[in-house]
């Protein structure tokens, strides 16, 4: 399955979770910055609030697209259990790793919440997006991180992935939607024709447009 852009597989995730639209309570998650993109989409169709959930993935230090784990923005860490064993890395580098992401970590919250806290998920249905796994590192961190928060329900909603991630995630969580498994899997931008990196300007005009259509529906519901 090929998605013609991160918009169309929001679209397309809307439809299989057009049960949670206007639920009360319920809101939509998205890591950023690929997945408020997607996240966007799934926030007009089902007309819920649509937030960021900021986590790291944590590079190993001679190869920083290998993912040794993430570390999330209430500071839960998750490790790649392969990664721990390949590398065998002092707690001293970890350290470092996980201090850099959490400075970065930081600065994103500052920039995309504008002074707004992230908001209580406590009994709430919780729709967590991305726009693609391949390790999982981030979703597993985000997962964990979520978990501690105590929702009431965990939904994860994930346009492309391979087969084994796909199924360590469905055993964490309460739902899981995912649109394609293919086999062999390579890469998530080899399955969107248009893959172009989401800025973080983008992502603060995804949030205020979620934020506005939010606010107009409010409106025109009251009168």
């Amino acid at each position: 399955m090929m998605f013609r852009n991160r918009e169309e597989a929001g679209r397309r995730l809307v439809e299989q979770l057009i049960h949670y639209r206007e639920q009360p309570g319920a809101l939509v998650l998205a890591l950023p910055r690929g997945g408020v993109a997607v996240g966007y989409q799934l926030s007009l169709g089902l007309h819920l609030p649509l937030y960021v959930f900021i986590v790291r993935k944590l590079g190993a230090p001679d190869n920083p697209e290998y993912a040794l784990g993430a570390v999330g923005e209430t500071g839960v860490v998750y490790l790649n259990p392969e990664a721990k064993t390949a590398f065998h890395l002092s707690q001293a580098d970890l350290k470092q790793c996980i201090q850099a992401q959490q400075e970065e970590i930081a600065r994103r919250q500052a920039l995309y919440r504008q002074g707004r806290r992230l908001p209580v998920l406590t009994d709430r249905t919780v729709i967590l997006v991305d726009d693609g796994i391949a390790t999982g590192s981030t979703f597993f961190a985000s997962i964990q991180s979520i978990r501690h928060l105590k929702p009431q329900r965990l939904i994860g909603a994930i346009p492309v992935g391979p087969s084994d991630t796909i199924r360590q995630v469905r055993e964490q969580v309460d739902e899981l939607v995912v649109l394609a498994t293919p086999d062999p899997f390579w890469a998530v931008g080899n399955h969107y024709i248009d893959f172009a990196q989401v800025d973080d300007r983008e992502v603060v005009e995804y949030l205020n447009l979620a934020e506005e259509a939010q606010r107009k529906r409010a409106e025109s519901s009251s009168t």
